[in-house]
């Protein structure tokens, strides 16, 4: 039975070649699209999932309640590990962790910086990194560990076997022993490091850490397998309470407990509370995914239902020689199972062929999991899920026919394609419906992405260099400055601790006259040196920069117009304000400008001056003079700093990068939503195809009467043109809701305009058009001669 299914199957195949090519092109390149974007959402699920018993690990948050605002944020006190496995019995191990920077590891005279963090002595108990050499219980436990990667051991000793007992000098300072030697890390880590110090050397580097007013580093543990979620959260809810000095009527904190497995996607959060994060670019091409497959899947059965009539008479005889319905379905279905089969067999050989170019645009390693026996179920659901679906509607349809009727010839062509007219137009408007939504979101999405490269972020980000202040800078800052500043092509120079596009460093040690000493208000601040305006081109509303002209300007203080307006001076300059215990006064009023991302809104910021030259030093160049100012200030760096290497950046491509997976999910969806909307055409241009067939004697007819060919364009054109116009009229006030949803992540957003709907409607019109136009010319300048002479 199953031989002869295959025999009529591949028989239909080859006889109606052109529709069976869409077919199994259609499907294949929705096959193929889909699957990508499988692999890409699997990629993206599994970072941060890659450890034994990730179930159990938590990263604790805090939600800051403060002036009337929510903030919540994953900084917590460098204290808080260690008494919350000594306080909760829930817990089985806590351990702090750094942010991450870039230092210097040397041994004799072979120097490199790798990326590291300092990290409590419980890390490899939690995080189960595979270890070459050490233990994970002693690997960070002594005060002057150091656990490096295998990266970093073969670099300096060439096995990891030789590296542990050895030393490491760091940042040309101080030696620490090899402890440990982890495996690098994969790509599906959410943490990514070449080195861990103990915590106790990050505790002598940062006294300030032992204050439970303070915050900075994140806090992991591991709750015991018994332990209950909840009940923990509840606990840790006012944990700081009579710990943190600083709780007021105004402000507290409550603790809450995130799990690791959520950390990476679920990363944005909203007036203190979760507001999505990389998961809605999952969603998003999970989506576009979904309508790539279905739009696929109606081509199928729209050919195949539009062709029905062509098989009724196969119907009518295999029902009269006995055959039942459920073998009439068993065979259609076969027959639609076959070319999924080809199709899918296609798709796998074009992902082969397009992963590189693919892995290239998203910067992953992507592969075919070929040995994983999930991927095969992937293929086998998708196989079956799809043929099916696309074969359902046509098996069914057609084992429902009378036979008697279509044998005697009662139930004509025309008739029999009919019946499933009005659910092959509902088809079409389906599939214009998700094209138009897709079109729409790709312009709105390119737009917001337009608006984010080129909103004026308060400063000039071009032409400005940043480079980290180590080793021997800082104490020699004054003099790399002056040489500078004598060097063609340099325009100014300032250092910053923080960076520029990163500032999130708060304090509640703000007082100023009438402030209720009651009240808790949140400041971000940093500090900065000399010219700090002037290099960075923020503009003042009122005041001036801080100047070595002004001696007094070690005590004073820049602010921006979010933080003036939050104190309530009108006038600000020369007002006295005391941050942390020191008076002061405000020199300088900056226009607002973003140190944080469009994520977030502009919120009050206080630059203090900075004595020290520690954090970042910023160089200005002068535009067209980038390339000769930079080899001058890395021969001025090699000659004040030779122990370190020099590296440096651009703030522009910093900014660039810090929205690169925005601009990765966009170019993603306008691929992607240009393949579907071709997937669509190939379809119409079947549909069409079909039509003008079956309307070859009715064109006839008409040219004999008179008809022009414009007159048969329109006239074979109209039909399908009311279709896509009806799913303009639906997609629109769909579209506007989705993506107006989508833009309020962004507290700096676009406004989604008339004209892209308008826009979207014309494309949608312009390409149905193109498509539909070759079959209707070519229908309409047939000879009647040839369409009626059988007449």
């Amino acid at each position: 039975m199953y031989q002869n299914y295959l025999k009529i199957a591949l028989r239909n195949f080859f006889r109606n070649k052109v529709f069976s090519a869409i077919n199994v092109l259609g499907l294949a390149f929705g096959m193929t699209a889909s699957l990508l974007i499988f692999l890409w959402i699997s990629d993206e699920w599994s970072i941060g999932r890659n450890y034994k018993n990730v179930s159990q690990i938590y990263r604790v948050m805090e939600r800051e309640f403060t002036d009337g605002k929510v903030v919540a944020d994953d900084d917590t006190p460098g204290v808080l590990a260690d008494e919350l496995k000594r306080q909760f019995p829930e817990v089985m191990y806590a351990a702090g962790f750094s942010w991450q920077e870039g230092h210097l590891l040397s041994l004799n005279d072979k120097s490199e910086r790798f990326n590291g963090c300092f990290a409590g002595a419980d890390w490899f108990q939690i995080y189960s990194v595979p270890l070459l050499a050490g233990t994970p219980k002693t690997a960070l436990n002594a005060p002057q560990s150091l656990s490096i990667s295998r990266k970093v051991a073969e670099h300096y000793f060439g096995t990891p076997a030789a590296a542990l007992g050895k030393s490491l000098q760091f940042d040309n300072s101080q030696n620490y022993r090899i402890t440990a030697v982890f495996e690098d890390l994969p790509a599906t880590s959410a943490d990514q490091y070449d080195f861990l110090l103990s915590w106790d050397v990050f505790f002598q580097r940062e006294p300030w850490l032992k204050f439970w007013t303070n915050a900075g580093p994140q806090t992991r543990l591991m709750l015991r397998e018994d332990a209950n979620r909840s009940v923990v959260d509840a606990k840790l809810k006012w944990f700081l309470k009579g710990r943190n000095t600083d709780f007021s009527k105004t402000f507290h904190i409550n603790l809450f407990l995130q799990p690791e497995t959520e950390a990476y996607l679920y990363s944005n959060y909203k007036d203190g509370y979760l507001h999505g994060g990389r998961i809605d670019h999952v969603r998003l091409l999970a989506v576009v995914a979904g309508f790539l497959l279905l739009i696929a899947v109606i081509n199928f059965m729209n050919l195949s239902t539009a062709r029905a009539g062509r098989r009724a008479r196969e119907v009518g005889v295999r029902k009269v020689v006995g055959a039942g319905r459920p073998s009439l379905v068993g065979q259609f279905m076969s027959e639609a199972i076959l070319l999924t089969c080809l199709s899918m067999l296609l798709a796998i050989v074009m992902i082969v062929l397009l992963l590189p170019l693919f892995n290239n645009l998203t910067d992953k390693t992507l592969s075919l999991p070929i040995g994983e026996p999930y991927f095969w179920g992937i293929l086998l659901g998708m196989l079956f899920f799809t043929g099916i679906l696309s074969g359902s509607y046509p098996a069914l349809f057609l084992s429902s026919l009378n036979p008697l009727k279509t044998l005697k010839g009662l139930l004509p062509v025309s008739q029999i394609n009919s019946g499933a007219h009005l659910f092959r137009r509902a088809l079409v408007v389906f599939q214009f419906v998700m094209s138009m939504l897709l079109i729409v979101g790709t312009v709105v999405v390119y737009q917001q992405l337009e608006f984010i490269r080129s909103k004026d972020l308060g400063y000039n980000r071009e032409n400005l260099i940043i480079i980290a202040s180590d080793g021997e800078l800082p104490q020699n800052y004054d003099t790399f400055k002056a040489e500078l500043l004598k060097t063609t092509g340099v325009q100014a120079v300032t250092h910053m601790y923080a960076n520029p596009l990163g500032n999130g460093s708060t304090t509640e040690g703000i007082t100023w006259p009438g402030k209720d000493p009651q009240a808790a208000i949140s400041f971000n601040n940093t500090a900065a040196g000399y010219d700090f305006a002037e290099t960075m081109k923020i503009k003042f509303v009122d005041g001036r920069d801080f100047s070595p002209e002004f001696a007094s300007d070690s005590t004073n203080y820049l602010i921006n117009e979010a933080a003036a307006k939050r104190i309530g001076y009108k006038n600000p300059v020369g007002q006295p304000l005391t941050m942390w215990d020191k008076p002061g006064k405000i020199v300088g009023l900056m226009q607002d400008f973003h140190f944080n991302s469009l994520h977030e809104q502009i919120r009050p910021l206080i630059i203090r001056f900075s004595p020290g030259h520690y954090g970042n030093i910023l160089i200005r160049t002068q535009p067209g003079q980038t390339a000769g100012a930079l080899a001058s200030v890395e021969r001025l760096y090699k000659k004040i700093n030779p122990k370190f290497p020099f590296k440096y950046s651009f703030v522009d491509s910093d900014y660039e990068r810090t929205y690169r997976s925005e601009d990765i999910v966009g170019r993603l969806a306008t691929i992607f939503s240009g393949l579907a909307i071709f997937i669509a055409c190939l379809g119409l241009f079947g549909l069409a195809a079909f039509t003008a067939e079956q309307r070859t004697k009715e064109i006839g007819v008409r040219k004999v009467l008179g008809a022009s060919v414009a007159g048969i364009v329109a006239l074979l054109s109209g039909d399908f043109l009311k279709l896509v116009c009806t799913a303009i009229l639906i997609a629109t006030p769909v579209s506007w809701f989705v993506m107006n949803k989508w833009l309020t992540s962004y507290a700096y957003k676009i406004e989604i305009s008339w004209w892209v709907f308008v826009l979207a409607g014309l494309l949608s019109i312009g390409i149905a058009l193109l498509t539909i136009s070759f079959q209707s010319i070519k229908a309409a300048l047939m000879n009647p001669v040839k369409s009626l002479k059988n007449e």
